[in-house]
């Protein structure tokens, strides 16, 4: 047995199902060990997609995936979609390939510091020195990915520490922590708040966000009178007709103030007050009423069903019946496509039990928030604003929950970060219906040349760095080149059409909104 046997040995030993993979020349002992049954292993086009996609897998199964990256330009590339798997506390191990250490002294040409890439995006960060201590290594990274919250693992993977003998190492034992008890004196403390009938905010996040807990929340809300809110990019929320549903922040800060500003007590679950995405001339960073006061009742590491639990108990709220979303009037879309007509074509198209990743930006941002009469469904938003995440995540949320069609929303310029995810889904024939809005531009970008200042309207050469026409992207040829058939829709009742059609099929299926 060689390192990479232990690695590979140890990974499914410690419950890792699923590498998602783009190897290289350092990488092909751990290659080889993947022939083993016990874990999956899928290609992905590019590292960017192994992330996002190792994210997806994590949001819906709650245990960790492994990618498998090619040296430091490897681990650079998936950069992006790891930071935004750190910011909705997904759980991930990175097993990243390094030259062996004889050859490293020579300075080779695709030498670089991977400790220094990695470390500032990961919680944990190795080197394994010898074939010996990979199984060790390789358990502790799955360990420390597996905590709650989720945390990013990165394992550096010496090519001689993976073709050496490993025969007599030891692989340690973890037993899984249970998640912390919140602090009874915060419990009590907020009780005294929710009693005192002033307007008051609880903002879920997180696995805060799932059924169980929302339905306590949800008894509090009706005990009490608080509103249950979301942020506006949440990680998972298990929403749609049935289910006790969250008002969600606005993203636009004028908007989210307005919304913000009779809450005299906000009160947090795994999450942290309203905060900007960004920094704007003349308008502050975070968008309560200055004296409304946040109050935690659960830490992002403690949980939120225990502390749920224990407010319900102390406000003796125990029989009370939560309220309910009711079901979406069923309304035939018509016509031209705009956020309303979109909603309605969404709330016919989204299959019960269906996964929506949501990166619609501006498409979007006003429909979803008329979603929440769909049928149950959950959604998953980009808490790291990284775009090119959505395309990745779906492919692994359907590798996740491969009974259930995905359902990806995106932009067309978030979608040309990652859409060599089509080819993947098309390989493992996934169910996936990726939804391209395409306005030719980064439109949101207009907006925002606006909100800092910079002035009432991009300028035409502004413009040649916002649109993405000339020439224009032909969304069904790409498609179709990965394998991924497509149909082009201009109205609400041809969206409405192909979202059902896409629905009936196993595999993926790509639409393209023409949005003028």
């Amino acid at each position: 047995m060689n390192g990479a046997n232990a690695l590979v040995g140890t990974l499914a030993d410690t419950g890792i199902e699923v590498c998602f993979a783009n190897p290289g020349t350092s990488e092909m002992h751990f290659l080889a060990a993947l022939e083993t049954p016990r874990i999956k292993s899928v290609l992905c086009l590019f590292e960017g997609v192994c992330t996002g996609a190792a994210d997806g897998w994590y949001r819906m199964r709650d245990k960790p995936a492994c990618t498998l990256l090619h040296l430091g330009p490897g681990l650079a590339n998936g950069l992006a979609n790891i930071h935004n798997a750190r910011r909705a506390s997904s759980g991930m191990v990175n097993i990243v390939g390094e030259h062996s250490a004889s050859h490293l002294r020579h300075d080779p040409p695709l030498m670089s510091d991977i400790e220094g890439l990695g470390r500032p995006l990961s919680h944990w960060v190795r080197r394994a020195e010898s074939a010996q201590s990979i199984a060790w290594d390789t358990a502790t990274a799955v360990a420390k990915a597996s905590e709650h919250p989720g945390r990013i693992a990165t394992l550096i993977l010496p090519g001689d520490t993976a073709w050496q003998d490993a025969s007599g190492s030891v692989t340690p034992s973890f037993t899984a922590q249970p998640r912390k008890a919140p602090n009874a004196a915060r419990i009590e403390a907020v009780a005294n708040v929710l009693r005192s009938g002033e307007p008051t905010l609880m903002i879920l996040a997180n696995k805060a966000a799932r059924t169980a807990p929302l339905e306590l929340a949800g008894m509090v809300a009706a005990g009490t009178g608080c509103r249950l809110g979301s942020q506006f990019f949440t990680t998972r929320i298990e929403r749609g007709a049935g289910r006790v549903s969250l008002e969600r922040i606005p993203y636009a800060v004028p908007a989210a103030m307005a919304f913000l500003k009779d809450f005299k007590h906000i009160i947090t679950v795994e999450t942290r007050e309203p905060v900007a995405f960004f920094a704007y001339p003349d308008r502050p960073s975070l968008m309560k009423a200055p004296d409304a006061i946040v109050h935690t009742l659960v830490e992002p590491d403690e949980d939120s069903i225990l502390g749920l639990e224990m407010l319900v108990d102390a406000l003796g709220l125990g029989g009370t019946a939560p309220h309910l979303q009711s079901s979406a009037e069923r309304i035939a879309p018509s016509g031209k496509l705009d956020p309303i007509s979109i909603a309605h074509a969404l709330c016919a198209g989204i299959p019960e039990n269906a996964v929506v990743v949501d990166e619609s930006l501006t498409s979007g941002r006003e429909s979803m928030s008329y979603t929440l009469g769909a049928l149950p469904h959950d959604m998953i938003n980009n808490l790291g604003g990284s775009i090119g995440y959505s395309p990745p995540v779906a492919t692994g949320a359907a590798m996740a929950c491969p009974d259930r069609r995905t359902i990806c929303l995106v932009g067309d310029g978030s979608a040309m970060y990652t859409i060599q995810s089509l080819w993947t889904q098309a390989r493992e024939q996934l169910p996936v219906t990726t939804v391209v809005f395409a306005n030719n531009s980064y439109n949101i970008l207009k907006a925002e040349y606006s909100n800092m200042g910079a002035g009432p309207a991009p300028t035409e050469r502004a413009l040649t760095m916002i649109d993405i026409d000339r020439p224009t992207i032909d969304w069904l040829a790409m498609g179709k080149s990965m394998g991924v058939p497509g149909v082009r829709v201009e109205t609400a009742e041809d969206l409405a059409r192909a979202l059902l059609n896409a629905n009936g099929e196993a595999g993926p299926r790509l639409i393209e909104v023409k949005l003028y």
